[in-house]
């Protein structure tokens, strides 16, 4: 699903409303009753709607949902802030249309502002996405006295007050919406961390906007839903071996921390890699043979860390390497002698980032397309940099895939693919139970095994990351969020495979 710009959404409107030979109006209602039928889905308010309309189109979008839901026999209350003689041509148009059973108020100054029950619910629908500059005035009073309310709100299109493709700027109000709903397709500040108190859970409900027009939209940013995973993934074929479904190698361990590489190992055979090798330090032989069988182990001369590759390097289709193995000075000197020998893909997890990270040298021999890099925020920062804020680590993280040809996932809630060629995947499965140690692990194994089935590192890194988020949201449904470990992700790979084979 593609990510487009404020810009070009009101361009798809445009485009819907001219090929369609509809008035503009027309597609706010269509608007209108998307959100009115989500909404009767949700609520059933015990003190009635109080939705608050801005003089622009979300405001007539507002006011086109308080007929509907006064019709579908809710008490609705409309609250008209700030001076309507310049208001939209559609904004009127729905005012015109308002039963004379829904009350209309008008807020001129802060004495007009309500009393929010707690049990009512909230309509926030001040500004859309056109807005360009920080709230203040008038209507940033308002909007605190929304905030301030306990009552659930929901906010039109986008939380007003948040810009969607830039940087909101710290001095404006933002509404602090329990739920957003948007049109035809998220918008880019969903996906951000800093937006997290503004946007609460969002939904996409459809508007019939062209799809001819979203197809032929460029755009650099994508959300993955599953659909998309589901076509990358590859049927098995009737007479494959395991030669078919490639050798993976993984490197990983260290004294104390074999639990990672046992993690990632099982993650990897549970994700249809067809052969596995695991190189770890001579103490950690008897762990990997006990804990994993399927797994063919190498044990390493050194006791404690890893410190020499494997001989015959050319049969592994893809490596993994990083959990668990530490930065001493022998595990630094193998992963440079991996950068400059091996010919395979390559994951690069946990402490092989934050080596090459402290390292000018190493990162002028990452070979070009075919790494992975797979950091938590801490470890992106170390590889990238700091950034002044989400949309500048967006940025960060496009420019340097695009400098060493390389790809990165990102990890977080909406983790985030950054390609080659400068395009950013968000992910839309996982959940918080996930914040805990080794599912980290858990992805490298996924990410090595579907590499060496032959996928490409796109899709790889796209089929990958959601599978892995798959796994947790199955693990939630029977331990919980807070109970969640690792080797929950991996005992639900097999069903999450599952499932996205039958969709």
């Amino acid at each position: 699903m593609k990510i487009l710009t404020a810009a070009q959404t009101r361009e798809a409107d445009a485009y819907t409303i001219k090929q369609e030979s509809i008035p503009s109006v027309e597609l706010m209602e269509r608007a209108a009753k998307a959100f009115a039928g989500w909404f009767e889905n949700k609520f059933t308010p015990q003190d009635g709607v109080f939705i608050f309309c801005g003089p622009g189109n979300n405001g007539g979008d507002g006011l086109a949902v308080a007929r509907l839901l006064q019709q579908r026999k809710y008490k609705t209350q409309v609250f008209i802030v700030g001076d309507t003689s310049q208001a939209s041509s559609d904004f009127k148009a729905n005012f015109e249309k308002l039963p004379a059973e829904v009350k209309v108020n008008a807020i001129q100054n802060d004495s007009d502002l309500p009393s929010i029950p707690e049990d009512a619910c909230a309509i926030d629908a001040l500004f859309g996405t056109g807005l360009n500059k920080p709230v203040t005035g008038l209507f940033a009073t308002v909007i605190e006295s929304i905030n301030s309310s306990k009552a659930c709100i929901t906010s039109i299109d986008v939380p007003s007050g948040l810009f969607t493709d830039v940087h909101t700027p710290a001095e404006g109000a933002i509404v602090k919406a329990t739920y957003t709903i948007s049109f035809e397709l998220p918008k880019l500040a969903f996906f951000l961390p800093q937006h997290e108190a503004y946007v609460g859970e969002w939904h996409v409900v459809p508007i019939g906007l062209s799809q001819e027009f979203i197809a032929a939209t460029e755009t650099n940013f994508y959300y993955t839903s599953a659909q998309n995973a589901r076509h990358i993934l590859k049927p098995r074929k009737k007479f494959s071996h395991k030669g078919t479904y490639g050798h993976a190698l993984l490197l990983s361990g260290s004294f104390g921390k074999m639990g990672a590489t046992v993690l990632a190992a099982r993650a990897c055979l549970r994700s249809g890699v067809g052969l596995l090798t695991v190189q770890a330090p001579a103490m950690g032989y008897t762990i990997l043979q006990t804990a994993v069988p399927e797994a063919m182990a190498i044990a390493d001369k050194n006791r404690k860390n890893l410190s020499e590759l494997p001989q015959q390097m050319e049969v592994y289709s893809a490596i993994g390497i990083g959990p668990g193995i530490g930065k001493e000075k022998p595990t630094k000197t193998l992963l440079g002698q991996l950068l400059a020998t091996s010919s395979a893909p390559l994951v690069l997890d946990a402490d092989a980032i934050n080596i090459i990270a402290s390292s000018d040298r190493l990162k002028s021999q990452l070979p070009k397309n075919r790494i992975i890099f797979t950091p938590h925020p801490k470890e992106f920062e170390r590889l990238v940099g700091t950034s002044k804020d989400d949309y500048d680590r967006l940025q960060n993280l496009r420019e340097f895939c695009c400098e060493y040809s390389c790809y990165i996932v990102l990890k977080g809630a909406h983790t985030a693919i950054g390609t080659p060629d400068g395009k950013v995947y968000f992910n839309s499965t996982g959940n918080p139970g996930m914040a805990t140690g080794g599912t980290g692990d858990v992805l490298t194994g996924i990410l090595t095994a579907l590499i060496a089935q032959n996928y490409t590192l796109e899709e790889a890194c796209i089929l990958g990351v959601y599978v892995h988020g798959l796994a947790g949201d199955m693990a939630k449904i029977t331990v919980g969020e807070i109970a969640m470990i690792a080797s929950d992700l991996v005992d639900n790979l097999p069903k999450a495979f599952q499932q996205l084979a039958i969709l």
